[in-house]
């Protein structure tokens, strides 16, 4: 089993915040078919489903954003599940906007959520996806609580059905892959990619060329 924790403040006044889109990752994932229906449970609304022979929770704590890891001390004490079972998704106001950033393990830096969760848990071991809101101006607090202004909408859509395609990675693949297929910048890896695969062909034709 496997647990994905989004984060988020519950209510309609917040949705569609910058700090709501660990929400609306999970949200995308429960679209998936074969998810049962979110129930409350855990001070949170939970729901399921099943990917290969893996039993996937989705969780959305209730608890207000400060007080997500109540919710998440639950689930993983209800289910005997390690911290290594579970995935964080999360916003991150350090990181422009659309971009993603997937970690094994670290410290909160700054965000009061993964704050919680780390003291309930008592470990920073646990996998983290951010997904970044851009840096705010003055106010820190109204920047997260605020909503994607129209020309940003696009790009937040597009990073969150990435990030999705992240989660499942990492249920399927694990921590390393995830990382190593999400963090930094896609299309220079692509590239590069590309062209280490053409070096191999060329090669492959350079030898053959030699046994003639």
């Amino acid at each position: 089993m496997k647990l994905i924790v989004g984060l988020g403040n519950p209510g309609s006044c917040y949705a569609g915040t910058r700090h709501n889109v660990g929400f609306e990752v999970v949200d995308l994932l429960a679209a998936g078919a074969g998810t049962s229906p979110f129930r409350s449970r855990f001070q949170a609304h939970v729901a399921e489903f099943i990917d290969g022979t893996e039993t996937v929770l989705l969780v959305k704590p209730e608890t207000f954003m400060n007080l997500s890891g109540a919710s998440v001390r639950q689930v993983l004490d209800f289910y005997k599940l390690p911290a290594k079972d579970l995935l964080v998704v999360c916003d991150d106001m350090a990181l422009p906007l659309g971009k993603l950033r997937v970690r094994a393990q670290g410290t909160h830096g700054g965000h009061n959520g993964l704050r919680d969760i780390q003291a309930h848990l008592g470990s920073t071991v646990y996998s983290r996806l951010r997904v970044g809101v851009g840096e705010p101006g003055e106010d820190a607090v109204d920047h997260v609580l605020g909503r994607f202004r129209p020309t940003e909408r696009a790009a937040v859509a597009e990073a969150n059905s990435k990030a999705a395609e992240a989660v499942l990675v990492w249920v399927r693949l694990g921590v390393a892959e995830c990382m190593n297929r999400y963090n930094g910048d896609p299309e220079k890896k692509k590239k590069a990619n590309d062209a280490s695969k053409k070096r191999t062909n060329d090669e492959r034709d350079s030898d053959a060329s030699a046994d003639v």
